[in-house]
């Protein structure tokens, strides 16, 4: 089975060769990466990585500001896409844990009865008071998040999407494919729990359904987590650095709060640990490899000082430090019904 998976980047360079470790533990045959405006060494390593077969490396063609959109329309013309069985597009931060079988996609697939999309909830992992930046896994270091059925005050959680090769496309989205206009019928689509989604988010009826669905009961068979802050030092670098999927968006103090619920403990995904690591050691067997990797390091570790210089950089490392674990949504929620009052 080829198993494509799809990504745009930024200065992840640290972060890279983990997640395409993973991913091939994973069931991934083969990735296309994006990337744009990198001066961490990030794309000299995916260049070199492809050098060796392992990937296909191409700079952003985006002409206007949503990078990641007009990534994954020039991907529908990349021949590692045109013959892949399914498609997985996710970001770097964004793991795939999979609770059946031996952890593969293909067993996901097969759980969930072969349907043409799986759609996978989100679960948000909080930093966890985790303030340095330690070059070892992301799965092994960050292990608290939130209820997996609730986020802030929201039973509806976003998601992302397995797309099997012959799913009536119109484009693919970041978060879920649509459907081509005339398509005889509706694919079969569900969620991680094999479920049919609802009917709403299949067709995209409403702004509010496009990317998320309820979570509770979509889990079953598996979950993304999410690393969207990873550690306090290399949060501040993805501060500074900003969206890579959108020029000129930036990440304020209420991005933090809302994925810092630290109120789970959620281990499960460190039943990979051992392949992961066997896989590192592959990858980082190949040459040249490992040097890059260590370049990557090198550069990230020098922004984390370079921006620690900076009094705006270190007030906001003192703030972020301090704030609650609750996020504000759920905050107010709680204050209501202590308060004696109905939710909103």
């Amino acid at each position: 089975m080829r198993i494509t998976a799809v990504t745009c980047v930024k200065n992840e360079g640290p972060f890279l060769l983990e997640w395409i470790a993973f991913n091939r533990v994973i069931g991934v045959s083969d990735f296309l990466f994006y990337s744009n405006d990198c001066d961490d060494a990030t794309d000299t390593l995916l260049d070199a990585l492809a050098g060796h077969g392992i990937v296909h490396h191409l700079p952003n063609p985006a002409q206007g500001r949503n990078y990641q959109m007009e990534a994954l329309k020039d991907a529908r013309r990349q021949e590692v896409v045109r013959k892949a069985d399914w498609v997985w597009i996710a970001d770097v931060d964004e793991f795939l844990n999979i609770h059946v079988g031996k952890g593969t996609i293909p067993e996901l697939i097969a759980a969930c009865g072969t349907p043409q999309a799986i759609s996978l909830s989100f679960q948000f992992f909080a930093n966890g008071g985790i303030e340095r930046f330690e070059d070892r896994p992301v799965i092994e270091q960050f292990r608290r998040t939130h209820n997996p059925d609730i986020w802030c005050d929201q039973l509806a959680i976003e998601v992302k999407t397995l797309v099997r090769a012959d799913f009536p496309l119109q484009y693919y989205g970041a978060h879920r494919p649509f459907l081509r206009k005339g398509a005889a019928r509706a694919p079969r689509w569900t969620d991680g729990s094999g479920r049919e989604v609802p009917q709403n988010f299949l067709l995209a009826a409403s702004k509010r359904r496009i990317r998320r669905f309820p979570a509770r009961g979509a889990r079953a068979f598996a979950t993304l987590n999410h690393y969207a802050l990873r550690s306090l030092e290399s949060y501040l670098v993805k501060n500074a650095r900003g969206d890579v999927n959108r020029a000129h968006r930036s990440f304020d103090d209420s991005y933090w709060r809302e994925r810092n619920d630290d109120a789970w403990q959620e281990e499960s995904i460190l039943r990979y640990r051992e392949r992961l690591l066997a896989e590192l050691d592959r990858l980082g067997a190949l040459p040249g490899i490992a040097a890059l990797h260590r370049e990557t390091v090198r550069r990230h570790r020098a922004r984390i000082r370079e921006l620690l210089e900076q009094p705006f950089y270190r007030e906001l490392r003192a703030r972020l430090s301090a704030l609650p674990t609750i996020p504000p949504p759920e905050a107010r929620l709680i204050g209501r019904l202590e308060r004696g009052l109905e939710p909103l």
